[in-house]
């Protein structure tokens, strides 16, 4: 069984965010889990992905969640190994944070062209992966821009901006495909809009994918 070490750190890195992963992805993946504590060099020598769930992003909170551990998440992707970044780790793969992308960036879907949204609260917004139009939660995520010959798109928002993307070893997803229904059921304009564990499935097989 393939392992993943995920990254938490309540609340700048979502709980939720991580539980609905292990949820989604159980019991076909182990999980470790690290913070920003120092990690040993041979921390991820067992591990073949690394995942970073959503949170609270900005540069500040970069800097400080991954000071200490920044350094050996890049060694790990240039050598070969998975990374898996959701919303808020998505971001992070970014030109301003890991900079581990190749000719595509992460930006804010509310500030681009044409968006069909220019707030960032809670809501289940259209999306088409894998040529299926739904509706996926997102809390001001990410669009992936760039140069589309790099990566291959999985899933797009109405605007035509990639939301999900897979660059060789590195997955990318601006909503939440692992949100549980407690995450809809917060709010009173989302319930009744839970998709049922689905996207759950899609996450899955998203990471089967990446894995290959």
């Amino acid at each position: 069984m393939k392992t993943i070490a995920l990254f938490v750190h309540d609340p700048k890195c979502s709980v939720q965010s991580a539980n609905g992963i292990i949820r989604a992805l159980s019991p076909h993946y182990r999980f470790k889990i690290f913070g920003k504590n120092p990690l040993e060099d041979v921390f991820f020598d067992d591990v073949d992905m690394i995942a970073v769930p959503g949170g609270i992003g900005d540069s500040e909170s970069f800097r400080y969640l991954l000071r200490n551990n920044g350094d050996l998440i890049r060694h790990f992707v240039s050598k070969g190994g998975k990374y898996l970044g959701i919303c808020m780790g998505a971001y992070w793969a970014g030109s301003h944070y890991l900079n581990i992308l190749d000719n595509v960036d992460a930006v804010q879907y509310i500030t681009q062209p044409e968006t069909d949204t220019r707030r960032p609260h809670a809501k289940a917004i259209d999306v088409t992966w894998n040529g299926v139009q739904d509706k996926m939660f997102f809390y001001d995520g990410c669009a992936l821009v760039g140069n589309s010959n790099k990566f291959t798109t999985i899933a797009t928002y109405t605007n035509g901006d990639p939301m999900a993307i897979v660059q060789n070893n590195i997955g990318l997803i601006g909503c939440h495909p692992e949100s549980e229904q407690f995450w809809y059921d917060g709010y009173s304009w989302l319930k009744g809009k839970y998709h049922q564990g689905r996207h759950h499935s899609l996450l899955l097989e998203f990471v089967n994918n990446l894995m290959k």
